[in-house]
């Protein structure tokens, strides 16, 4: 259940088209789903604005779908993460309509979130190619959560001019995701330029003493630049769930 579908139950008991134990009954069979693989929560959209996301990783085609069958039947729409190619045939099979997305890794199944009118910019930019992945998931999870989504590609400090011929988008933006692997030196510059968040995500891109992601996790951790925050090494997801709340505050401020 999301907020629209909590005002309609209330609106409806208003008016006298429902009673209030009907509406204790379907509130009452809102909150969670016991699956025998799974405990899908419900109201997660009533709480935080987006229903509760599908980790693909580990799960069987089969269980990511019938938890996007459930999730889709009580919000209207789902999303799942870290999927394999079986899982997101499985999904595309399932619901004709979903938007599969190979470079990210990600299904996604209608509007999960309130729409963009209102809200900023993400803007996600990537150090290099190789951070596509995890950038993409970004940009995936950040569309369905129902934000405007900017995009800009390979423009890491190996070759410092590609940014700086981007200051326009990057000045507009509401919140940037800065995606970069090896030394991770891409969020401290951008954090330098900008007056918005940066949300910095190593990768695990990068030769044997980038250490899996670790030197770029600490470079950003050890940034000079204020305002920038760090999540988790390959955690594109984790960076679009913290930028809408972002500028989902911002746009609710009078």
């Amino acid at each position: 259940m999301d907020r629209s579908r909590a005002l309609e139950l209330l609106r409806q008991v208003s008016s006298g088209a429902l009673t209030p134990d009907e509406a204790v009954q379907r509130l009452a069979m809102a909150p969670f789903e016991s699956l025998e693989f799974a405990t899908v929560d419900h109201h997660r959209a009533l709480r935080q604005g987006y229903p509760e996301v599908i980790y693909a990783e580990g799960k069987t085609p089969a269980q990511v779908v019938a938890i996007a069958e459930r999730t889709l039947a009580h919000g209207g729409s789902a999303l799942a993460t870290r999927t394999d190619a079986a899982t997101r045939q499985a999904m595309l099979a399932r619901f004709p309509e979903a938007v599969a997305n190979d470079v990210a890794r990600t299904v996604r199944v209608g509007a999960v979130a309130p729409k963009a009118k209102g809200r900023g910019t993400i803007l996600i930019v990537t150090a290099g190619t190789s951070d596509l992945p995890v950038a993409e998931e970004a940009a995936e999870s950040a569309l369905a959560m129902g934000n405007i989504v900017g995009r800009l590609n390979d423009v890491g400090v190996a070759g410092l001019h590609r940014l700086l011929a981007n200051g326009g988008a990057l000045q507009s933006a509401s919140v940037v995701i800065v995606v970069a692997g090896m030394d991770g030196a891409l969020p401290s510059v951008v954090g330098g330029l900008v007056a918005c968040p940066v949300i910095a995500v190593p990768t695990s891109v990068g030769y044997g003493a980038s250490l899996g992601g670790l030197a770029a996790l600490f470079t950003m951790l050890n940034s000079c630049a204020a305002g920038v925050t760090v999540v988790n090494i390959d955690n594109g997801f984790g960076a679009a769930a913290a930028a809408t709340r972002i500028v989902a505050r911002d746009s609710a401020q009078p």
